[in-house]
């Protein structure tokens, strides 16, 4: 039974709906994520049934596959905002770069004062763009991708759960400037999360996941090059 692909298929798709109706029944609250409720049913099953990831990574493939369609897709909505994002484009630039170098920065220097090695800084740098592209750089700049990989999640998931309260306390209430924010720093779980508040905070926040994607490959070997030498 454990072997069985379609087994895990199947559990992937019903843990993450189980996670949704479980969000929606509780009126969508920020701390019930999806993606969290998940993960931890998927790992449970993972251990309780003795069952190894690569195994299980070879059965939910198709939906790993969906995954690149899935942010193509996000071109609709952004392109029937395209006027709105045409309007503040100097903005958003500007957002994007003080927003990549601070997530870069400010993970490097935490994580140097809580005296970890090289190999785990140059892992934490990257962790804000989403995970095929954090993985990537981590890798050239000599960090352990598969660390970052558990960063970039924990990053995404964070943010999802986070961002909604700390944006309602500083009185952040425009749908762009929400959504470019949670993109930016928490990529695409938190870019779902933008979408469910609506198509506006998720047309930024998809705006911004890619966006950060670029400017962090671009960045993030160049920063981390200052900081450590």
């Amino acid at each position: 039974m454990a072997h069985d692909p379609l087994l895990w298929l199947m559990l992937t798709i019903g843990a993450y709906a189980a996670g949704v109706t479980l969000q929606r029944l509780c009126g969508r609250h920020p701390a019930l994520n999806p993606t969290l409720i998940a993960i931890a049913i998927v790992a449970t099953a993972l251990l309780l049934l003795h069952a190894d990831y690569p195994s299980y990574f070879m059965a939910a493939q198709p939906i790993h596959l969906l995954l690149g369609p899935a942010v193509v897709a996000l071109a609709v909505p952004l392109y029937r905002h395209i006027t709105l994002v045409r309007e503040r484009a100097a903005l958003l630039v500007a957002a994007l770069l003080v927003g990549c170098m601070t997530a870069i920065v400010s993970s490097v220097i935490a994580g140097w004062f809580l005296g970890l090695p090289r190999a785990d800084l140059l892992s934490l740098a990257p962790k804000s763009a989403t995970a095929a592209v954090s993985m990537a750089v981590a890798g050239k700049i000599g960090g352990i991708p598969a660390v970052t990989a558990v960063l970039t999640i924990l990053t995404g998931i964070s943010g999802a759960v986070i961002a909604p309260f700390l944006l309602n306390a500083l009185r952040i209430e425009d749908p762009a400037a929400r959504g470019f924010g949670m993109g930016l720093a928490s990529h695409g779980i938190a870019t779902a999360r933008a979408f469910q508040e609506g198509e506006t905070t998720g047309t930024f926040s998809g705006l911004a996941m890619a966006l950060n994607a670029v400017a962090t490959s671009i960045l993030a070997p160049l920063l981390v090059r200052l900081l450590l030498h």
